[in-house]
């Protein structure tokens, strides 16, 4: 008669197996706690909140609620594409888009370039400091002081102008259409040039020093090295980076906008972000204000799988 024989051996195994899953969990502990505030905040502050999208479909009341307030479809929609507004405001906010597409993306990725051929570390380090500046300076005081430069009584530019005999009496930048684009698309790239070429400079301290070295043996120039080396070592964070601005082509930002707008220029400043604030908020209009918001992002959504289909047929880098 053979003795059944017992073991332990699968016992041993599963509490082998939950000891390897509890001590990688001990070693993802500091990680994980960096981790949740940041998926708690996106849930509470965004994901959470879009169940307010409701009222772009409904006549929002305050008193009803979201819930108890009437379905009204796209009729929010059709009143904002043909609304009479809609044209001006569709254009300012594009051409101003693609202006600070045309010239201030590119303007942090030039400035990261010259600025990491800077050889004396004190004299680099003043020019980054500078130029982060006006980042942290909000768009009321930022504003203001444009202004005060362009100003046709007193402003410095105006001065200037009329010392080097190239104007005989001061011009009213700020009161000038045809100037408007210019300007915001100029104080877009002072403001923000330091502050975005902070990943590129990121991304160029990770290109390998040996590239360099190499490419100076075999004679390459400065501006060769960085046409040939630099560029193509950082054009991932230049793809990633391009399409995001496509996404954003319709944002223009609603503080610089009402801080650089007057009567005389409104025909050109007037923008998606501006007139939702006008016409939906201060007239308490929730429900169009919010349909407008949602028609921003789904066209800011097709923008970004758009642009990222494209780069990856051209480059072969994209986001996702």
């Amino acid at each position: 008669m053979e003795r059944a024989v017992t073991t332990d051996r699968p016992f041993r195994a599963a509490g082998k197996a939950a000891t390897g899953r509890h001590t990688r969990w001990r070693s993802q502990l500091a990680l994980q706690s960096m981790v949740w505030p940041g998926v708690l905040f996106l849930l509470i502050f965004s994901y959470i909140p879009m169940y307010g999208i409701l009222i772009a479909f409904k006549d929002y009341d305050l008193f009803l609620g979201v819930s108890g307030s009437p379905w009204v479809g796209l009729a929010h929609f059709r009143e904002f594409f043909t609304d009479a507004n809609f044209m001006n405001v569709l254009r300012n906010t594009l051409a101003m888009n693609i202006l600070v597409l045309i010239f201030g993306f590119p303007a942090p990725i030039v400035f990261a370039l010259f600025l990491n051929e800077l050889t004396t570390s004190k004299f680099k380090r003043f020019v980054q400091t500078v130029s982060y500046l006006p980042h942290f300076v909000s768009w009321v005081i930022f504003g203001g002081l444009i202004m005060t430069v362009l100003s046709p009584s007193n402003g410095i530019l105006n001065l200037l102008l009329q010392k080097l005999h190239i104007i005989n009496e001061p011009l009213n930048f700020m009161g000038k259409p045809d100037l408007f684009w210019f300007i915001m698309v100029g104080a877009e790239m002072l403001k923000g040039i330091g502050w975005g070429a902070i990943i590129y400079i990121a991304a160029i301290a990770g290109v390998d020093p040996e590239l360099y070295e190499a490419a100076k043996i075999d004679g390459a120039g400065r501006f060769q090295r960085m046409w040939y080396i630099t560029v193509p070592s950082i054009m991932g964070t230049i793809v990633i980076m391009l399409i995001f601005a496509v996404s954003s082509i319709l944002n223009t930002g609603i503080e610089q906008m009402l801080v650089m707008q007057n009567p005389l220029n409104l025909n050109v400043s007037e923008t998606i972000d501006t007139y939702v604030y006008k016409v939906g908020l201060q007239q308490m209009r929730y429900s169009y204000s919010t349909a407008v918001g949602l028609a921003k992002s789904l066209v800011a959504l097709i923008l970004l799988i758009g642009a990222n289909q494209v780069t990856r047929k051209i480059s072969g880098n994209s986001l996702f």
